[in-house]
């Protein structure tokens, strides 16, 4: 499998900003579960325990990494079915995240963000995402699981050339 890149780097008036996109022929509300649901979330990046709500803490164990790290996270925002921004801090930076979802048709598209830290590695944060990303459609479709080796380095390149203006 070599997936293609889709994000892109988008300049904002706080920095950057990583910007992927998902849709999937699924009513909001079950693509807002495969986001926010701790059984789900576990399909396809990290399982999680704690009181779910806007300025809470939960603890959060990341499925597909190597050691299953975990941390906390702390929801910023959460407006079902329709938003959900996250944030958390560990050895790497912070991680400020959204998610938006939109129905049309039957059909929902997720925009993932991340908010890039000043001297964030897109060049590795990008092919993360991408595969993260295709997890969920895999999880959710029944497809083959993604491998990370795939993705990384393969589309470390596409990220920096954003990165650098190319």
């Amino acid at each position: 499998m070599t997936p293609t890149p889709t994000g892109r780097l988008f300049g904002t008036a706080e920095g950057r900003d990583l910007v992927l996109t998902r849709t999937f022929r699924a009513p909001i509300e079950d693509v807002w579960a495969s986001i926010t649901e701790s059984d789900r979330t576990a399909r396809w990046f990290a399982s999680w325990t704690g009181e779910a709500g806007p300025g809470r803490v939960i603890r959060f164990t990341l499925e597909f990494e190597e050691g299953r790290p975990s941390g906390d996270m702390t929801i910023d925002a959460c407006e079902a079915p329709h938003h959900l921004a996250v944030s958390s801090s560990d050895a790497y930076g912070t991680w400020h995240l959204e998610a938006r979802l939109a129905e049309e048709a039957g059909v929902t598209t997720l925009t993932f963000t991340q908010h890039m830290e000043e001297g964030a590695d897109v060049g590795s944060v990008g092919p993360g995402w991408e595969y993260y990303l295709d997890l969920l459609v895999a999880s959710r479709d029944g497809g083959p699981t993604p491998s990370f080796d795939d993705y990384y380095p393969a589309q470390k390149a596409y990220y920096e050339d954003q990165a650098s203006g190319g």
